[in-house]
């Protein structure tokens, strides 16, 4: 059978008919869903403003059904998720956006960087350990690693956060050899709970070397050499650690009076207090001074005659009340209820707060038990800040 060339000149218009108007329906359906995306998007960014975020999350899960490659649309759910609390639905959001073949290298590396913040927000450690721990020679290594750091310290892994804090220390993060101090105290501290005085004593020696300002090692070590009734070797410690670190004499104050006595060495004690004294008056290393003047044979008015110089060089509410806690009253028969009222009014002002978060506290803390910072408790009290 001859085949008719007519059908091939009707056919070619119409296919071509066809065609165009197939292209033209593509063309308005992706032209609507490009529309919906954005619209949905900006919704959602209007809900977060708007600080709506349960209208803000079903805005971006509208947006991401839309547009289901778009990786910001993912990051700006997931820390949706993530700052209301729901950890699981933001850990599913990074996980699908790491499970995703065609993410660019920077997006996985922010992707393995949020996954790692939602297993720690959700106090899921050993995760979250492993994904920061992935994060080495990526723009986020840094913040991975004082993450890291928080995680250690927060579960007393000390040899973990000294590798931790001497990387940090060798990229340039900041000085960490204070920390490592505390780190190798609190290992010595372990070691004494257990009985190795001799390797508590080589680790408070470590620390000393690693950082010899800070005078928590320095303390501990003298607090050992009593322990072990080496009087002469806690006086030398804590003589030395003043010359190091005279803005901690208050802190040193207390347990060099009582070295000094123990080993007879009170006048040279009562030299270094005062010198500290007059360079900085200071409560502590005034009742010290008060305490070695009575005990070398001053008199008991002669001794507390240093709360009344104080009071000339500094208003103290705290050292007029010691004062006044010696003297004979007019009315003394008043005297016990206006001490009372004093000591309690003086209580606030001899604790020591926190410089972080203002936490107060009777006794020094290296670390503040609310905001869990190092170092800082000033070694002075409330009363002097």
């Amino acid at each position: 059978m001859d085949f008719d060339l007519s059908w091939i000149l009707l056919g070619l218009p119409l296919a071509f008919v066809l065609g165009w108007i197939a292209s033209r329906f593509d063309l308005r359906q992706l032209r609507m869903e490009n529309r919906q995306a954005p619209k949905a998007y900006f919704k959602g960014l209007n809900f977060l403003l708007n600080e709506q975020q349960d209208q803000a999350i079903d805005a971006f899960i509208e947006a991401v059904q839309n547009d289901p490659d778009t990786s910001e649309l993912h990051f700006a759910l997931g820390n949706l998720f993530r700052r209301r609390g729901e950890y699981e639905r933001a850990v599913r959001v990074h996980e699908h956006l790491l499970g995703r073949g065609d993410l660019s290298d920077s997006d996985r590396e922010r992707a393995q960087h949020a996954l790692a913040l939602d297993f720690l927000k959700a106090g899921l450690l050993d995760r979250a350990e492993d994904a920061l721990r992935r994060l080495e020679a990526t723009p986020f290594e840094g913040q991975a690693r004082l993450a890291l750091l928080a995680i250690y310290e927060r579960s007393r892994d000390w040899p973990q956060a000294a590798e931790i804090a001497q990387k940090l220390d060798a990229a340039g993060q900041g000085s960490f050899s204070n920390r490592l101090a505390h780190y190798l105290c609190e290992q010595a501290d372990s070691r004494l709970s257990a009985g190795d005085t001799g390797g508590a004593a080589e680790l408070l020696e470590q620390a000393m070397a690693t950082a010899p300002q800070a005078p928590r090692a320095s303390m501990a070590l003298a607090a050992l050499h009593t322990r072990l009734g080496r009087d002469q070797a806690a006086f030398d410690t804590l003589a030395a650690l003043a010359q190091a670190a005279p803005a901690a004499m208050p802190l040193i104050a207390a347990p060099l009076r009582e070295a000094a006595a123990a080993c007879g060495r009170s006048e040279e004690a009562l030299g270094l207090l005062t010198a500290s004294y007059e360079q900085a008056p200071c409560l502590d290393v005034l009742e010290a001074i008060v305490a070695l003047s009575a005990a070398s044979g001053a008199s008991t008015a002669s001794a507390r005659e240093w709360y009344v110089k104080h009071l000339e060089r500094e208003p103290s509410l705290v050292a007029a009340a010691k004062w006044i806690a010696g003297e004979k009253l007019e009315h003394e028969q008043f005297h016990p209820q206006v001490q009372r009222a004093l000591d309690h009014a003086v209580k606030p002002l001899t604790r020591y707060r926190c410089a972080a978060c203002g936490f107060e506290a009777k006794q020094h803390f290296w670390q503040c038990p609310g905001c869990q910072a190092w170092d800082s408790y000033p070694a002075r009290r409330v009363e002097e800040l």
